[in-house]
């Protein structure tokens, strides 16, 4: 849905406050929202569109609690402002499944015992299905590095990185094509 590069339509009501329309496409579905240009893209997916699989944790791009794909990329969305995502598609974590069922992934991180609290999961998920979408046949180091900017206090990594390894090595399941 990407829009070409034009003027953002801006709306002030009678106290001066300026809201800016944007277009985003979430999870394969378009939006269109009045944000102020100070909103967080974290606080649009979880208080506006109410998809509150995306965490807010440290809220300053440190704990990737809130890791999202735009445009297949992981971000942390509470480091990017709602205007700067408009014409972008993003992925939470409920579009991962494309069905009723989990994706390899998902289902991964339950076989593998991959969940504890469950916090940084969503974020962790996210950033390893950028990595296996493009490097469906990752190393351990790979892997590491992939969910390096996400923390989890409960697993010490050992069963998300086998969980990850696990879903790369099934590959008669899909990787959820929205990545």
């Amino acid at each position: 849905m990407r829009k070409e590069e034009t003027a953002m339509e801006c709306i002030e009501d009678k106290h001066g406050v300026k809201r800016y329309l944007i277009q985003i496409v979430v999870n394969g579905d378009d939006r269109a929202l009045l944000v102020r240009a100070n909103t967080l893209l974290v606080n649009v997916l979880r208080e506006r569109l109410d998809l509150t699989g995306t965490k807010k944790g440290c809220e300053l791009g440190n704990c990737g609690s809130c890791t999202v794909l735009l445009d297949g990329k992981p971000v942390d969305s509470c480091l990017v402002l709602a205007v700067e995502a408009d014409g972008h598609e993003i992925t939470t974590i409920e579009g991962v499944a494309q069905s009723d069922e989990l994706d390899r992934l998902q289902d991964s991180f339950v076989r593998n015992a991959a969940i504890q609290c469950g916090y940084c999961t969503p974020g962790m998920i996210l950033s390893a299905k950028a990595l296996l979408k493009r490097n469906p046949d990752p190393t351990e180091r790979e892997v590491r590095s992939a969910i390096a900017g996400n923390l989890c206090r409960c697993t010490g990594y050992v069963n998300i990185v086998k969980a990850v390894l696990a879903a790369a090595k099934n590959p008669e399941r899909e990787v959820g094509g929205a990545a």
